[in-house]
């Protein structure tokens, strides 16, 4: 099987953060020491930028993209706190469609 090479998000928000947000660059540090995953870079993104307003959220919604371990801390996530699909949705910002394929692909 072959290795999937994501971008280096460490260093994308570190220049980010030096070029725009350099008063916030102490806020960041712990967070970019690790390597980011996917939910953490949606994270660090909504620190930086804040929410989207509903009008944007559907562009910006198809450009994302989920490993499988990102999926599965989704799911886990469900299962501890006992959410529903709608639930879960709103917390991850994902569809509910998504969350079903998902089940169907990796709890089965």
């Amino acid at each position: 099987m072959e290795k999937i090479n994501y971008p280096n998000y460490n260093d994308i928000y570190m220049d980010l953060i030096k070029k725009k947000f350099p008063q916030r660059s102490e806020e960041f540090k712990p967070l970019l020491k690790n390597n980011l995953d996917i939910l953490s870079v949606i994270k660090v993104n909504k620190m930086l930028f804040g929410e989207e307003d509903s009008s944007d959220t559907q562009n910006s919604q198809k450009y994302r993209s989920y490993d499988k371990e990102a999926i599965l801390r989704i799911l886990n996530y469900q299962k501890i706190y006992r959410l529903n699909n709608v639930q879960t949705a709103k917390v991850f910002n994902v569809s509910r469609n998504s969350l079903t394929k998902w089940k169907r692909l990796f709890l089965k």
